[in-house]
């Protein structure tokens, strides 16, 4: 069986378990920047939060609004399995997943869904499997492995699965809708219960004043607009006016979403790295937003 290391770990989020648990109490118990509250489930039986967007920088950074998407999908019941759609940033031009395997955590390690992974492979044409594109040389990519040990932390002592997507970087809409009705095809032939995440960073620029790290809001806050209204082309124009890293993976999110009869997109919360450091220079956005039905 293959598993995909945990190479981030120890640098962008803690490599030893108990650190790595503290770390993520921290980050949903923040009431500043994180959510104020540990992850319950209420155990319901019908799910209305099907998707979520995702940041995926290192922890300190990200990690507690990365906190507010996960709080939300498990909130209702916890799922059976969770997509995490994966952008990327090495110059990969396909768009692959894991048939089958494992990705290793500190917390332990999360397999591969391999029925729904093959499930969407015998329905796409377009969507391939592809090892290259998560082992090897390829591990120095971080945004999927920054989104498990928040899936695995949040499942507790149930057996949640994966299925992990890189999509490279495209900007023809025509692939996102084709690649977004593959994969809502595979989730409605299978009776489980599947959350979709996609990981995305927001824009990333210089700011050296007040005035500059209000612009620099100001393009993402029309991004996130247009998530709200549910609007993909209109999120996928937004973006690309911009640096956010993961617009391929939000507007696939969105597409997928409203295949499975999604009504809305919610934001959760937004801040950037300046208002982490309170201060300016190299500035990062992060966004959590949810879609519900």
């Amino acid at each position: 069986m293959v598993i995909r290391k945990a190479s981030h770990a120890g640098s962008w989020y803690p490599g030893k378990k108990e650190d790595l648990i503290k770390n993520l109490e921290q980050a949903f118990s923040d009431k500043e920047f994180g959510p104020g509250k540990l992850p319950e489930t209420l155990n319901q039986n019908n799910r209305t939060i099907i998707g979520g967007v995702s940041p995926h920088a290192g922890y300190t950074f990200s990690g507690r609004c990365a906190a507010f998407t996960y709080l939300n999908l498990f909130k209702e019941r916890i799922p059976d399995t969770v997509i995490v759609l994966g952008t990327d940033h090495v110059g990969y031009g396909k768009v692959a997943l894991l048939e089958d395997g494992a990705w290793e955590t500190p917390l332990g390690n999360l397999l591969i869904d391999d029925e729904l992974s093959k499930k969407i492979l015998d329905t796409s044409e377009m969507i391939v499997e592809d090892r290259s594109a998560f082992t090897g040389f390829m591990e120095q990519e971080h945004n999927i492995e920054i989104q498990l040990p928040f899936i695995k932390y949040c499942a507790k002592d149930k057996d949640v699965k994966i299925v992990t997507l890189k999509i490279g970087i495209r900007r023809d809409y025509s692939v996102f809708e084709k690649i977004a009705s593959d994969i809502s095809t595979a989730i409605k032939a299978l009776n489980k219960d599947i959350v979709i995440v996609a990981s995305s960073d927001m824009s990333h620029k210089e700011v050296l004043d007040k005035n500059q790290l209000s612009e620099f809001k100001k393009f993402d806050q029309d991004v996130i607009d247009a998530f709200v209204e549910l609007k993909p082309k209109k999120t996928l124009s937004a973006a690309s006016k911009t640096t956010v890293c993961g617009a391929q993976t939000i507007t696939t999110l969105m597409l997928i979403c409203e295949k499975l009869n999604a009504t809305k997109g919610e934001l959760l919360k937004y801040y950037t790295s300046s208002d982490i450091r309170g201060g300016y220079g190299y500035c990062v956005g992060y966004f959590s937003g949810i879609i519900v039905k």
